[in-house]
Formats: C-alpha cells, structure tokens, sequence
C-alpha cells in the first residue's frame, strides 16, 4: 500500500519531513525511554520527561513499556538460554521477528514484570498504551490533513505513520538478531552479543551491544566521542538543562579492552 500511493499518488515535502522527526521521536521513545530509562535505570528525570518519552516509545509499536522492559530484562538474565525470548541460538529469524509469535509463560511474565508495576508513570503509559499507539497514526493524519486535505492525510498517515513503524520496529529488531550474530566482542564473551556500528547507524547508538552486556546501566551504548550515540548525547542534553540526573557511567580504567 505504501509504495503503491507514493507510485500513484506521490508524496509531499511534509509526509518526508514528518518522516524523520517521527522515526526519531519514537526510537528516542525506545532507546531512552524504554531502554535506557525504565529497563535499565541508567538516569533518572523529571516525570514530564519521561511521559513524553514513554508515549513517544509507544508510537513505535513494541507494547507498553512495563512488557518491553520486562522482555529485555529477561533477555540479559537469561541471554542464549531457553528463557531469553531473542534467543539469537535459535536462528536469526527467531531473534529478529518470530519470537514475537511465541506467549511468555504467565510466571515469567509475573516475575520479571514486577518490578516496573511499581513505577506510576510505566503503568500509566501501560493501561493507556492503545490510545497512545492510535495517536501516533492520528497525528501524521491530522498533519497531512491539514496541509492538503484528506489524500494528503491519507498520504502521511501511510508514511509517518505505517512505514515509519515498520522502519523503527526492524531497526530495532535487527539489535536482537544482528547484534548477535556478527560484529565484534570487544568487551565481554560471555554471551552472544556483539558491537555493529552499522547498526547504531539506524537504532540511533544501540549497536554497541557487546558493551552494553558488559555494562548495561551505562546510559552510553557507545562509550567513547566518537561512537555514533545520539541516544547518549540526547541524555547528557537532558542533563545539562537539570532535566535528567544520576547518569550512570563506568569509569574508563575500568572497561577491558582486547587487543
């Protein structure tokens, strides 16, 4: 449907522009917000700014934020193991998409949901997270709408709305399958996890896996200047306007490096 409109019908400056702010308000969602913030706890915030971050992580169609991070958890608890839902040993399919297909077991699910059901704003974000998910179509279709009618609406909603999703669910998708299955390991070998540059490209800095197995409560992914992290430098930005605090960071003399 998507290629099939823009063939027929085309697409304006605003579904592309809409596009890119869309994809990057909603993997920031993910990677700071899901991630880095409720999974990991690598930083702590102001509650509006981790409202926002948390509807925004809901537009791209990963479930609510209690059951994302209770999934990712799991996967480092239980990494390569029956347990591990990403479970990269089981082929690269099931890594990247299929486990998606497969229902957590009501006792895992209790176990490692727990913790996050104790935070107010992830289960607001929980029991509201179809209205949010809809509201991230709506938008690009009230954006379009209102720039050139309903086929532009149309138009963005196909666009912002629907690829854009598909995109950032694959990108982040390919952290569970190609994160583990070609790269470098740096830093741990006691699992399958590996650094892929190529991947920060597109998951906006969570392509340093190896490190972040190694150390998972560093707010940073890719630890040094030059790793591509703008998850990290989104962050510290935070940081600098008192907006985010308690960032965690490993000391560099502490991090093993392998020649």
């Amino acid at each position: 449907m998507v290629p099939v409109f823009g063939y027929y019908v085309g697409y304006t400056w605003v579904d592309w522009a809409l596009l890119v702010v869309l994809y990057f308000a909603s993997g920031l969602g993910i990677t700071v917000g899901y991630h880095r913030l409720v999974a990991h706890r690598s930083f702590e915030c102001r509650p509006w700014v981790k409202v926002a971050l948390l509807i925004a992580g809901g537009w791209a169609l990963e479930n609510s934020a209690c059951k994302w991070a209770a999934d990712h958890v799991r996967h480092h608890v239980r990494c390569d193991e029956e347990e591990d839902p990403y479970n990269a040993t089981r082929g690269f399919w099931h890594s990247h998409v299929l486990w998606i297909f497969y229902k957590t077991p009501p006792d895992l699910r209790e176990k490692y949901e727990a913790p996050f059901r104790k935070d107010p704003v992830t289960m607001w974000q929980h029991r509201n997270y179809a209205l949010i998910l809809l509201s991230g179509l709506a938008l690009p279709f009230a954006v379009g709408a209102t720039y050139g009618g309903w086929k532009s609406g149309l138009g963005c909603f196909l666009l912002a709305g629907v690829a854009r999703m598909f995109m950032v669910l694959n990108s982040t998708f390919c952290i569970n399958s190609v994160c583990h299955l070609w790269g470098e390991q740096p830093h741990t070998s006691t699992d399958s996890s590996r650094d892929n540059w190529l991947v920060s490209l597109v998951t906006l800095g969570e392509g340093y896996h190896n490190y972040h197995h190694a150390h998972q409560r560093d707010y940073r992914n890719g630890p040094r200047w030059y790793n591509f992290d703008p998850s990290k430098w989104f962050i510290f930005g935070l940081s600098l306007t008192g907006l985010a605090w308690n960032l965690c960071r490993i000391e560099p003399e502490r991090i093993r490096y392998q020649a």
